[in-house]
């Protein structure tokens, strides 16, 4: 479905100027902007995967991964096609490398807003989670969306790289409960040619989810002879640190994909390696995904004590009471209520 686009502007020989995420396009009539799902038809922008479906299923809300958000829950998850980063190791490129220019791109199902809360009502899902392609660039549709699940009691989740204007989440954040955010390095260069993006807007949208009160995890992919650098780790881990130490580090097992298919797995000793520094820099609860068995339990962050134990993206046992620790009553943060 062809919508008319939020958060654009008009500009002399019918230009727009696209305000949804960092890039800030100004897009010409005819062409779209970097994400290749907006386009400008003569004079206004319109996205053109509003209610288009390429992705729908129920997941533990584990797998998004958020670890302290309703712990245990179900979400209903969602996507189009497009994406505003290049990541030449994306692991979902088949969606969201596909663009709409020219008509081009896979097709999915049509959803209106009011059938994703149905469908997410009817298979008990907590929540709905916009992700496996970057959900800023189908705002539109997100938005909708969120607003009619807040009023039928889902809460909403955005995975995102956190590339999303400030505008964008402002507008946005009085129904996004959730975010975890992709930071995948901390290095420009790294930003912009992996990525073709920039770090510093990720790094204000963290600062930003947290004064909004949205909750935050953040994921690293971390990726042998890119980002693996124990000082780089120790730069990720101490931002982290220095926005809130209680923000849920997941540190991800990279395995080859799309373009990226020369380097090895990450050896597990790296991960370990990260999670020392992590803890060296303060932050409470460290995780290792896409690595069963591998540091996913929750700990008490003064005893040390298991609060929380995880199998395969599901919850083995939640000792968690009035999101305490049952053993020092030290509060756990999340949302667990």
């Amino acid at each position: 479905m062809i919508k008319e686009a939020m958060l654009y502007n008009s500009l002399d020989e019918l230009k727009v100027a696209c305000h949804l995420c960092s890039h800030f396009c100004e897009i010409v009539p005819g062409k779209s902007g970097f994400c290749g799902v907006r386009e400008n038809r003569d004079g206004k922008l319109f996205s053109l995967v509003y209610g288009d479906v390429i992705a729908s299923h129920v997941d533990p809300i584990e797998k998004k991964p958020l670890y302290h958000f309703f712990p245990g829950s179900l979400s209903y998850s969602v996507a189009t096609i497009g994406c505003n980063f290049r990541c030449s190791f994306c692991q979902n490129w088949q969606i969201s490398q596909a663009s709409r220019e020219k008509n081009g791109g896979p097709s999915g199902k049509n959803l209106k807003p009011s059938e994703v809360v149905t469908a997410a009502l009817k298979k008990g899902c907590r929540s709905i989670s916009y992700t496996y392609t970057e959900p800023t660039i189908f705002f539109e549709y997100a938005y909708d969306t969120a607003r009619l699940a807040k009023k039928k009691g889902l809460a909403n989740v955005f995975v995102t790289n956190g590339y999303m204007s400030a505008q964008a989440l402002e507008t946005i954040h009085p129904y996004l409960d959730a975010c975890n955010v992709d930071l995948k390095s901390f290095r420009e260069d790294f930003y912009k040619k992996i990525c073709r993006a920039s770090l510093e807007p990720v790094l204000e949208s963290i600062r930003m989810m947290k004064r909004l009160d949205i909750w935050v995890e953040v994921t690293t992919l971390v990726v042998p002879g890119q980002n693996d650098s124990s000082e780089e780790l120790a730069e990720i881990a101490g931002f982290l640190a220095s926005v809130d130490r209680n923000i849920p580090w997941h540190i991800s097992r990279f395995h080859p994909d799309y373009l990226y298919t020369d380097s090895k797995a990450t050896p597990l000793d790296t991960l370990s390696r990260a999670l020392e520094i992590g803890r060296n820099a303060g932050l409470r609860f460290i995780y290792i995904g896409n690595v069963l068995g591998m540091s996913e339990d929750t700990l008490c962050p003064v005893c040390g004590a298991e609060v929380i134990r995880r199998t395969n993206f599901s919850i083995a046992n939640n000792k968690l009471k009035e999101g305490a620790c049952p053993f020092c009553g030290a509060a756990v943060s999340g949302r667990f209520k």
